[in-house]
This record gives structure tokens, C-alpha cells and sequence, in this order.
């Protein structure tokens, strides 16, 4: 244990520890949450709520080990991955590398189509020219201003969305409201249903590299603030479970106001931003719409500064190890935020009408490969060396029972035909 854990920990401590929790939250709200978990909602109802709950729960103890593993060692969960063999490291920065790239060309155009929905005709600019003028100015931003300013952003951006989607709901709740004629609610529970539920899971709450992007967040956050392992859980805590509550929230955003009303939910990711925006409309009045996409801008902007930031971090790292040296040039993060924006825009530009179809692909490969680095990670902080909680240790291989079952169904049921 390092001496940083037997500090006193007090209300004052934990608050001044946020900020690791909160970027991962940040990184989660897109994709995950925006599209998909309300998608879940407005196609099924509240039919797929308990299985947001399930992969929340079933998830949460290899996320927090990235934060344990770096309070009880003072490195990274890709230092950890690493000392277990260079085979883990490899084909963590392979997957990393992709992610980072489709991740950010995905968040990208889903933050330059709601600002296309704010002006008319986008200003005369396309969706592209928009993702490319937002990476850009993301990319400035962070070569200036670095883990401070992500981390102040972060925090007022999630508490705005935050408290936006819960009034929605709550008003949602008490508002009248009409099915279309003839209406019946789709089963969730067969074969053709199984690559959404997939790719729900596999970025709910968010894709499992993130605990290992977290843990870098973390380290980085003690340069400046000494935490306990109270405060450093608290800060896990508030991220994890405050994300899992929100694509809850979002869920049941879906599901209170475009379930059942007639209009077909729209399967492209950028195409699906105005259903969604169109919601805290039908909400609040038309008034508010303006204010709702502004809102929902700075939320997936946000989560484009995360995803670049962390995941170039993560990348840096990885290349450091494999290349077995001590440290690399500190100009080297820059270069790597600098390639995962252009590679990024790159891929907006060549694959602009398959985005969406990459942004799927992405998430099921996440799910398939979820319970291998899950294992991983319970590994690390579960051997002679170190002890986690018994209660943990259950749900832990109570989730590793379920990912990797869940995992090779969908893959039995690719390879037969069956999807």
C-alpha cells in the first residue's frame, strides 16, 4: 500500500479528488448513452432497462480495478498489462489504436450533426467540414490547455446535461401521452435483436479500455491532489454509478416519448441526434430546443476532448512499454493527440457513409473482447500479492461467467447464420 491511502479523508478531500471518475463518465456520455441507450428506449420500451442494469453491474468491478490498481502501486493499469507479458500489451494498443480512431471520427460527426441541427443548413458547411473544424479546435485546446482544463470542463458539462435529461423525464412522467394506432411493442429477445443488444452492452457504460485510460487520468490527477483510497473510490463511484443512473435516464427518455408514438426510429447514429434533440422539445415546448442542442453539443463535445485526450494517453503509454524505455519525448502526447485527431478526420472524410456501420462494429468488438481484458484486470489486483474484497471477488467472477457466456453465444450464433 502506498502511504497516500492512510490519509484522512474528509468531504473536503473527496470533493477536491473528483476527476478521474467524472472523464469517464464524460468519455461514456455518446455513443453509449446519447444513441444507443435511448434508441433502447424508444424501439423497446422499458424492456431492455434491466439489461443496462446487468452490464452496469456486471462491469463495475473490473472498471474499479483500474482505479485500485493504481492507488496500491502508483502506475497505470497498462504498466500492470505489460509486467503480465508483452503478447496483452500488444494487442491492447492494436485494439487502443482502432478505437482511438473510430471513436473519435464517431464522436466527431455526432457533435458536428447536432450543430448542424442548431443552424440553418449548418452554415453552409457539410457535417464534415463541421467534424473537422470541431477536431481542430479540440485539438488546440488540449495541446494548451492539457489535463486541467479536460478535467473543469468535464465536471460543468456533465452536471448541465445531467440535470436537462432528468427534468425532461420527470415532466415526461407526469405528461399525457398517446400510443399510434395499432401499435405493438417489438420482442428485444431473438436473434435478429442480438447485434443491438450486443453493441449496447459493449460500450455500456462505456468500452473496457477506459479502465485503463482511467487509471492514467488518475495518475495524472495525483500530480496535483494526494488521495486516499477512500477519496479515490468515492471519485470511481460518483463516475461509474452516476453514468450508469444516466443511461438509465436516457433509456427512459426514449422510451417515455418516442416509443409507440409511430415515427421510426432512425438507426444511423448522426441521423438519430435530431429524434433525439426533438424529445426535450416535445418536453419542454419548441422554445426550448435551441437550448437542448446547445446542451447536448457541449455534452458530445466533451466526450471528443475525452476520447482524444485519453485515448492518446493511453497510446503514448503503450508504445513506451513496447518500446521498453524509460520515458519517451515529452513532445511525444502531443504528437499522438495531434494523429488520433487528423486519422481521425481522415476516416470522417474516406468513410463518411459508413460511419455508423463502423461505430456498430466498434461496439461489438468491444463486447467480444470485454471479458479478456476483464480477466485481465481481476488478475492484477487478485493474486498472492494483492486481495480485494470478498464481495468483490464474487461479483467479479459472477461477471466474467456472464461476458465471456454472452460473448460466445453471439459469436456461435455469427458463425451458424443465425444473425
Amino acid at each position: 500500500m502506498t502511504e497516500n491511502i492512510e490519509q484522512e479523508s474528509n468531504w473536503h478531500t473527496k470533493l477536491k479528488a473528483l476527476g478521474p471518475g467524472i472523464l469517464m463518465a464524460s468519455a461514456a456520455v455518446g455513443g453509449s448513452h446519447i444513441v444507443s441507450s435511448t434508441q433502447a428506449g424508444a424501439i423497446y420500451g422499458w424492456q431492455l432497462a434491466l439489461l443496462i442494469i446487468l452490464i452496469n453491474i456486471f462491469k463495475y468491478p473490473f472498471f474499479r480495478f483500474g482505479s485500485q490498481y493504481t492507488l496500491e502501486n502508483n502506475k497505470s493499469l497498462i504498466e500492470g498489462y505489460a509486467e503480465k507479458g508483452k503478447v496483452w500489451l500488444t494487442i491492447f494498443f492494436v485494439l487502443n489504436v482502432f478505437s482511438a480512431i473510430v471513436n473519435t471520427a464517431g464522436v466527431g460527426i455526432l457533435c458536428a450533426a447536432i450543430l448542424f441541427d442548431i443552424f440553418p443548413n449548418g452554415l453552409g458547411l457539410s457535417i464534415s467540414q463541421l467534424t473537422t473544424i470541431i477536431i481542430v479546435i479540440i485539438w488546440a485546446m488540449l495541446l494548451i490547455g492539457g489535463y486541467r482544463f479536460l478535467d473543469t470542463l468535464a465536471k460543468c458539462v456533465m452536471t448541465v446535461l445531467t440535470l436537462a435529461t432528468v427534468l425532461a423525464v420527470v415532466i415526461a412522467l407526469f405528461k399525457h401521452r398517446e400510443y399510434a394506432p395499432n401499435f405493438e411493442a417489438p420482442i428485444p429477445w431473438r436473434m435478429a435483436a442480438l447485434p443491438f443488444i450486443v453493441s449496447l452492452m459493449g460500450w455500456m457504460p462505456c468500452p473496457i479500455e477506459i479502465s485503463a485510460i482511467n487509471s492514467m487520468w488518475s495518475v495524472e490527477k495525483r500530480k496535483t491532489v494526494d488521495m486516499s483510497e477512500k477519496d479515490a473510490v468515492f471519485d470511481f463511484n460518483i463516475g461509474y454509478i452516476g453514468t450508469a443512473i444516466l443511461a438509465l435516464i436516457f433509456c427512459a427518455l426514449g422510451a417515455l416519448i418516442q416509443f409507440g408514438s409511430g415515427e421510426e426510429v432512425q438507426a444511423a447514429s448522426a441521423a438519430y441526434i435530431s429524434q433525439f434533440v426533438n424529445m426535450y422539445a416535445k418536453v419542454f415546448g419548441c422554445w426550448s430546443r435551441i437550448l437542448i442542442t446547445l446542451i447536448a453539443f457541449l455534452c458530445i463535445f466533451g466526450t471528443v476532448i475525452t476520447v482524444i485526450d485519453g485515448y492518446s494517453r493511453a497510446n503514448n503509454e503503450s508504445l513506451r512499454l513496447l518500446l521498453g524505455k524509460k520515458e519517451l519525448s515529452p513532445k511525444a502526447l502531443p504528437i499522438w493527440v495531434s494523429l488520433t485527431a487528423a486519422i481521425g478526420l481522415v476516416i470522417v472524410y474516406l468513410f463518411a457513409g459508413n460511419v455508423a456501420t463502423m461505430l456498430r462494429f466498434a461496439m461489438v468488438a468491444s463486447f467480444i473482447t470485454t471479458p479478456f481484458f476483464a480477466y485481465l484486470n481481476y488478475s492484477l489486483v487478485n493474486n498472492k500479492d494483492h486481495q480485494i474484497k470478498p464481495w468483490l471477488k464474487v461479483l467479479s467472477i459472477i461477471g466474467l461467467i456472464y461476458l465471456f457466456g454472452f460473448a460466445l453465444f453471439f459469436v456461435f450464433a455469427w458463425l451458424s447464420g443465425k444473425i
